[in-house]
């Protein structure tokens, strides 16, 4: 029996090809599946033995302590690194090893932990770098932008212009990003990502360094981008109000060890993960 097979929370109804959860949105199939996942680094083990699936329109939460193995996680799903145990399963299929671009162009996109921007280059033209698997011109058509060319950048210049619409960031549009606060990079590097137009979207540490006036902003997009994109999300974050408030499931992760897999109210009361992380104290 599959991961997805095993699943049933108690706030959903099952459906044959899915779940919908409480608010009624629709939760669809397994869209990536990892399988005995175990990844190391010489004789250090970052990922021992992990299994968690991803399912199509969710938001799927990876906490855990600093080390516990969350951003190596993202790493392997990304194609950065490569496993040395276990499978990744997407969209029904084993995944052969791929490079990061090759990833890429399967409809997974992601940001960083620390901020990945160009930075003497403007919020549009950074937010348009997340349109070159878009983009099938060479650079001598490119350069006289003529034809198909022209068409080509005319219509992913559209698009970006929606995605930053869509995150308000409309008025620094034409700012070089080396002059825009902290905050408003992350949401820049969140429109990049956007851009992509990905099946599946990860976000490492989206709120990290954000006051609370920006975390609201940023839930507001990651939940506005599940809901009117369909974007599939899996994001690693350390405010656990973020994560019960926007996750589906979370997996929780410690010393490289899965210890925890479950809906947000599962997870908080589960004692393993009171005690590895939360900090709760026993009843």
């Amino acid at each position: 029996m599959s991961l997805a097979e095993q699943y049933v929370a108690d706030d959903v109804a099952e459906t044959s090809d899915g779940y919908v959860t409480a608010d009624g949105r629709k939760i669809g199939g397994v869209m990536m599946e990892m399988r005995n996942i175990t990844l190391k680094f010489g004789g250090v083990v970052a990922i021992k033995d992990i299994s968690f699936d991803i399912r199509q329109g969710e938001i799927r939460a990876i906490i855990g302590p600093n080390g516990a193995g969350k951003s190596s996680m993202l790493n392997v799903i990304s194609g950065f690194y490569h496993p040395q145990e276990g499978e990744v399963w997407y969209n029904g299929a084993r995944r052969a090893p791929l490079r990061p671009y090759q990833v890429a162009r399967q409809g997974i996109a992601r940001t960083f932990q620390n901020i990945a921007l160009f930075e003497g280059m403007t919020v549009l033209d950074n937010v348009m770098t997340g349109r070159l698997n878009f983009m099938n011109t060479n650079l001598l058509q490119q350069a006289v932008w003529r034809g198909k060319a022209a068409r080509e950048e005319v219509h992913n210049r559209e698009f970006v212009e929606k995605i930053i619409d869509f995150l308000e960031i409309q008025a620094i549009r034409k700012t070089p990003v080396s002059r825009l606060p902290y905050g408003l990079k992350k949401r820049v590097e969140l429109a990049r990502a956007l851009a992509a137009e990905p099946h599946l979207l990860l976000l490492d540490e989206p709120m990290a360094g954000m006051n609370v006036e920006e975390k609201e902003d940023m839930s507001r997009f990651i939940l506005n981008a599940n809901d009117e994109f369909g974007t599939t999300i899996a994001l690693i974050e350390h405010d656990m109000g973020v994560v019960m408030d926007l996750s589906d499931r979370v997996v929780v992760m410690d010393y490289g060890k899965k210890i925890g897999d479950g809906t947000p109210d599962e997870v908080r009361n589960d004692q393993a993960v009171i005690d590895a992380y939360l900090g709760v104290a026993h009843d």
